[in-house]
C-alpha cells in the first residue's frame, strides 16, 4: 500500500507565549486527535432551546456515520452534510423537549437515532446564542440502517454514494488534517460508547441518551411497559445515588520511551502481526489502584523484563478505537536491570536496544502507516517506525532530540 501523506501534527495552546513552565520543559506537545478548534460548551448540553437552534441554523454541519465508519470526500478529509440531508433519519427535532419531559415521557419501543453535539467552531461566524456563545455548530449523526429508520438511512446513504462520496473502510483514519482529525475522533469515541451501552449495567434495562449524546440514563418509566404498573420500572440503584447516569469512559494506557541507563540507547518492541523491520515503543492499560508510573515500570517489566527508575510524563494522545487516552512517558532503566528477557509475557515478539543514530536515521526515513510502504530513502531491512501521528513516535523524537537529557542523545 502507498503512503499517505502524514498531516503535520495540532499547535498546542498559546505556543508564542512565555513562561516559567516552557522555560523548563519546552514547547508543549499536542498530539493527533487532540487539538480540537470546537469549544464544547459542556453546560449547554441539556439546553434543548440552544441544540434546537444549532441543529436548524444554516451554518450547521454533521458529520454522518455508517457502523462507527465517517463519511468521506477523500482519506484525507471528511465529508460535511446539512440538516436537510439527516432530517429525513433524525426527524425535525429529535431536541423538541426539555430534557426532564423526555426522560418521563420515555418509550423503549422507539428507535432514536444516535446524535452527539460536538460544539462550536468559534472561527466561524453566524450562530449565535445569548450574545456569549457564537461560531459553527457541529453535530455528528449515526445513520446505520436499521429498525424503524431502515428504509431512511439507505436512502441517505445511496444518496451521498451518488455524489462521489463513501463511508470509510478502514478502522484508523491518520491521514486527516488534525483539527479534523480531532473532530472526528471525539464524534466517534461517543458514538461507539452510546452504541455500546443501550443497557443499564445495574438493572439491565434500556437507557436513554440525554445531554447531547454525552450521558445515558436510566428512567423509572418506561411507556411501552405493562399498563397495569402505569410504566414503573423496578427499582434501580443508579436512581438512588447523586444522579440516574452514566459517563462516557476514557480508559488509560501507558506508553513509554525506555532510555538505558547510561542515556545511550532506546528499548523498543515489535509484535508478531507487525510488518517486518517494525518496532515501536511499548504500551499496556493502567490498572485499578496503581499510579502512572508504576504502570508504566510494571508493563516494561512484564513486557521486556527490564526494571525501570524514574519515570516523568511527556504528553498525551486521544485514541478513539474506542475509547483510550495514551499518556506518553520517559522511563529510564537502572542500571542492573536492563537485560531483556521475554519470558513473563508472550505479547511481545522481540525486543531490544537501539542507538540514538538507528533510532535518528529511522524517524528520518522509515515512518508509516501500519501496511503503508516507507519513504523513498528507506533501505530495505532498516529500522520501521510508526509515523508522527502517533504518540510513540513523538516519544521517541523526544528522547534522541534531548528532552530528558537536555542535549540531543548521541
Amino acid at each position: 500500500m502507498p503512503q499517505l501523506p502524514q498531516p503535520e501534527l495540532p499547535e498546542p495552546a498559546h505556543p508564542t507565549v512565555d513562561s516559567m513552565l516552557s522555560r523548563k520543559f519546552g514547547k508543549e506537545i499536542a498530539n493527533y486527535f487532540s487539538g480540537s478548534p470546537l469549544n464544547r460548551v459542556s453546560f449547554l448540553r441539556p439546553d434543548h432551546a440552544f441544540l434546537t437552534a444549532a441543529l436548524h441554523h444554516p451554518s450547521t454541519t454533521f458529520l454522518l456515520f455508517n457502523k462507527l465508519e465517517p463519511l468521506l470526500k477523500s482519506p484525507s478529509e471528511l465529508a460535511q452534510k446539512k440538516f436537510e440531508d439527516v432530517k429525513p433519519v433524525i426527524g425535525n427535532n429529535p431536541f423538541e423537549r426539555p430534557e426532564e419531559d423526555t426522560i418521563a415521557q420515555y418509550n423503549s419501543s422507539l428507535y432514536l437515532p444516535q446524535i452527539i453535539f460536538l460544539g462550536l467552531d468559534e472561527r466561524k461566524e453566524g450562530f449565535v446564542y445569548k450574545e456569549h456563545y457564537k461560531g459553527q455548530p457541529w453535530f455528528a449523526v449515526d445513520v446505520t440502517p436499521t429498525e424503524s429508520v431502515k428504509e431512511e438511512a439507505e436512502k441517505l446513504v445511496e444518496k451521498v454514494k451518488s455524489e462521489g462520496l463513501d463511508f470509510s473502510k478502514g478502522r484508523m483514519h491518520l491521514s486527516l488534517p488534525a483539527q479534523e482529525a480531532a473532530i472526528y475522533a471525539e464524534a466517534r469515541h461517543l458514538l461507539d460508547w452510546n452504541a455500546r451501552n443501550p443497557f443499564c449495567a445495574s438493572c439491565g434495562y434500556k437507557t436513554l441518551s440525554v445531554n447531547a449524546g454525552f450521558k445515558r440514563t436510566c428512567p423509572p418509566k418506561d411507556i411501552a411497559q405493562s399498563v397495569a404498573n402505569a410504566g414503573e420500572r423496578p427499582p434501580c440503584a443508579t436512581r438512588t445515588g447523586i444522579s440516574n447516569l452514566c459517563f462516557p469512559r476514557t480508559d488509560p494506557t501507558v506508553i513509554m520511551a525506555v532510555v538505558s541507563a547510561d542515556g545511550k540507547k532506546m528499548l523498543l518492541g515489535r509484535q508478531k502481526r507487525w510488518p517486518p523491520h517494525w518496532y515501536s515503543t511499548l504500551a499496556g492499560f493502567l490498572e485499578p489502584a496503581e499510579s502512572v508510573e508504576e504502570a508504566v515500570r510494571r508493563e516494561v517489566w512484564e513486557e521486556s523484563g527490564i526494571h525501570l527508575g524514574r519515570v516523568v510524563i511527556h504528553s498525551t494522545q486521544p485514541w478513539p478505537y474506542p475509547a483510550n487516552l495514551m499518556i506518553g512517558a520517559i522511563g529510564q532503566a537502572i542500571p542492573e536491570g536492563e537485560t531483556v528477557h521475554l519470558g513473563h509475557d508472550a505479547e511481545l515478539e522481540d525486543a531490544k536496544w537501539f542507538t540514538a543514530e538507528e533510532i535518528r536515521e529511522a524517524l528520518r526515513v522509515g515512518t508509516s502507516g501500519l501496511g503503508e510502504a516507507a519513504g523513498p530513502e528507506y533501505k530495505e531491512g532498516g529500522l520501521r517506525l510508526p509515523p508522527a501521528t502517533a504518540i510513540a513516535n513523538q516519544l521517541m523524537s523526544a528522547v534522541v532530540n534531548g528532552f530528558a537529557s537536555g542535549t540531543p542523545m548521541i
